[in-house]
């Protein structure tokens, strides 16, 4: 009885270590390079191209938008029509630079930087590098991967350059032309996500037609 009791709790052991080593792989990491809301905010480097605090380098809390933080200049998305065709809208840049260090552990690991929102064209650099394509649209997230960009043994430097007014025209009519105030800046929060190499973090099942499906 003790033998098989013995047994028991070894294989129950086993199964127990075996579980835990299948599920560790898959968690995921999160990292916040900005305040999570706009209540709690992250301080970074910042500096305005146009209109009000501009021309020179100074501080911004993260995230905002940079015309409540005393930067560039209001425009209501209907200005076009109360002033004429010949109306334009500032159309000012903002550029951010911020510092942050990586932990050792996520060297083995795959790294993404996500921005759940930013107004609007966003170029994103790390360590001098293009992460990626300028990024076109405020309203949904994006992200970059920087497992190849990354230094794990001293700081890396985060450069995003916002455009208020987007380089692509159907962009600025769908997000820009409305009835609300229009605003620049990296809106919603910023934070670097860390995955094992083998975990996928998206995937998507397509369905293929069948001869009986027909």
């Amino acid at each position: 009885m003790k033998t098989n009791l013995l047994t028991w709790l070894t294989c129950l052991t086993l199964l127990w270590t075996g579980v835990a080593t299948a599920q560790a792989p898959t968690q995921k990491q999160v990292r916040y390079l900005s305040g999570t809301d706009n209540t709690h905010t992250a301080t970074w480097d910042f500096y305005c191209t146009g209109g009000r605090k501009s021309g020179f380098w100074t501080k911004i809390q993260v995230p905002s938008c940079w015309e409540q933080q005393g930067f560039g200049s209001y425009n209501y998305g209907r200005d076009y029509k109360t002033y004429g065709k010949n109306f334009r809208f500032a159309d000012e840049k903002g550029m951010y630079k911020h510092t942050f260090q990586v932990p050792a552990e996520w060297r083995d690991r795959e790294v993404f930087i996500v921005f759940e929102g930013s107004m609007t064209d966003t170029e994103v650099k790390i360590n001098g590098q293009s992460a990626g394509p300028i990024h076109q649209g405020a309203f949904y997230r994006f992200k970059y991967n920087l497992s190849d960009k990354l230094q794990f043994d001293k700081p890396n430097v985060l450069e995003v350059t916002v455009s208020k007014m987007s380089a692509d025209a159907s962009v600025n009519n769908a997000e820009r032309l409305a009835d609300y105030w229009i605003f620049g800046g990296i809106f919603r929060p910023v934070y670097l996500e860390a995955f094992p190499k083998q975990f996928s973090p998206t995937s998507q099942l397509t369905p293929a037609p069948t001869a009986r499906s027909r």
